[in-house]
């Protein structure tokens, strides 16, 4: 009755098929959230290409393998696994690159509750830990003919080293001139069907038979060169994209009247009557939407685009200053494969030992996990690492009794 999570894991061990005879179960780590054995094995047996995941039911007796969402971790011959809180898992991989190191297994998150609602059955997400932190994305929305396109622009043009647009996918062909990753990435339908399953997407539409979207991975990009993200979608997007777990800030561009957006539609003469008749009904639903549904933080009325863009700006200013730069793990992080963790508080301890010309050496890192933001679909970021005795604050966390 008193069984361990090791215990479950060695012997739900044989219910995996094997692909080869070198499957050891120290490649295998259990951890308990309530009535529910999350089994993480160094490799999918199933696919080869990603940490394996399965859930063990104790008051079911059940081994149920759940959707696996989010980008997932290559496998890894050595790992380790601590719970945080009830709802999400931090992995170490051994043997990796130092920005491959930590990965997040969310297994009860908001994201992960809403995907179980909307798929029927168990579900797990992968988020990978990056150091540092960057400032939010910017969903900027707004009626076609508002002048949103020109807003952003300026402030590319005056900013060019802050903002970075992510790139979109599409399923519809090239068009002359047209560079795949850099006006669009071009991908197969059958490929982004699967992958806006997989949630991997913030928001998509169906246009005239094509998919378009954008996904987390773009928008992450972004941040990871740091740079703040700006996405120019519609309300339906930001609708998608503030729905999901991802932090952002809604700013909603409206024209100072319903007759002027339509006076400055005509005024453009790129479009026949038709055109121009569905856009303005289009921009009517948008504008009733923008500006009722709560659905936006900032609403900017462009009467004047000099008044309508310094607002922008000072919105942007006043919103959390946090430095964007992206940092890296200490240069001296040697994740080998025999290592140990343990958690004290709101920091992990990382004992790495390794054999190099027949002499034994450790090292000791501390994360910092007290800064978290983010998650499921997209990064995890706030970690903040240390090896042992760069900062003080290594020096005053003691090991834990054995």
């Amino acid at each position: 009755m008193g069984e361990t999570p090791a215990f479950f894991a060695d012997n739900l061990l044989g219910d995996y098929p094997k692909k080869d005879d070198s499957k050891s179960k120290a490649n295998v780590t259990a951890i308990v959230v309530g009535s529910k054995l999350y089994v993480i094995d160094g490799v999918d047996h199933e696919s080869g290409s990603t940490i394996g995941v399965r859930i063990f039911d104790k008051s079911s007796g059940k081994l149920i393998s759940p959707t696996v969402l989010g980008t997932k971790p290559e496998p890894s011959k050595h790992h380790s696994a601590v719970l945080l809180n009830d709802d999400r898992v931090l992995v170490v991989r051994g043997n990796s690159s130092s920005s491959e190191c930590f990965w997040f297994l969310e297994v009860g998150t908001p994201f992960v509750r809403e995907q179980e609602k909307a798929l029927g059955n168990e579900v797990v997400a992968w988020s990978k830990g990056v150091l540092g932190n960057v400032e939010k994305p910017i969903v900027i929305s707004g009626p076609s003919g508002v002048g949103k396109g020109t807003l952003i622009s300026k402030l590319m043009k005056e900013f060019p080293s802050m903002f970075g647009f992510s790139v979109s996918h599409t399923t519809r062909a090239a068009r002359e001139k047209e560079r795949n990753g850099i006006h669009y990435h071009f991908t197969d339908h059958n490929v982004m069907e699967r992958e806006i399953k997989d949630g991997k997407f913030l928001e998509f539409a169906s246009v005239h038979g094509n998919l378009y979207g954008t996904s987390v991975e773009a928008v992450e990009m972004v941040a990871d060169a740091g740079k703040r993200c700006i996405l120019d979608i519609d309300v339906q997007g930001a609708k998608s994209v503030r729905a999901s777990a991802f932090d952002a800030i809604f700013i909603f561009i409206s024209p100072p009247s319903f007759e002027e957006l339509e006076k400055r539609l005509r005024a453009r003469a790129t479009e026949t009557e038709e055109q121009i008749q569905k856009r303005v009904q289009n921009a009517r639903a948008e504008l009733e939407q923008g500006k009722s549904s709560g659905l936006f933080d900032h609403i900017l009325v462009n009467d004047d685009l000099e008044t309508c863009y310094e607002k922008l700006k000072n919105i942007l200013c006043r919103s959390e200053d946090v430095n964007s730069a992206p940092k890296t793990f200490p240069e001296s992080i040697d994740l080998s494969s025999e290592h140990s963790v343990s958690k004290i508080d709101q920091k992990l301890l990382i004992n790495c030992s390794a054999v190099e010309h027949e002499k034994a050496s450790n090292n000791m890192y501390v994360l910092d996990l007290s800064l978290l933001k983010g998650g499921a679909p997209g990064r995890t970021r706030g970690l903040n690492m240390y090896a042992n005795g760069d900062n003080q604050l290594s020096s005053n966390i003691t090991h834990p009794r054995t």
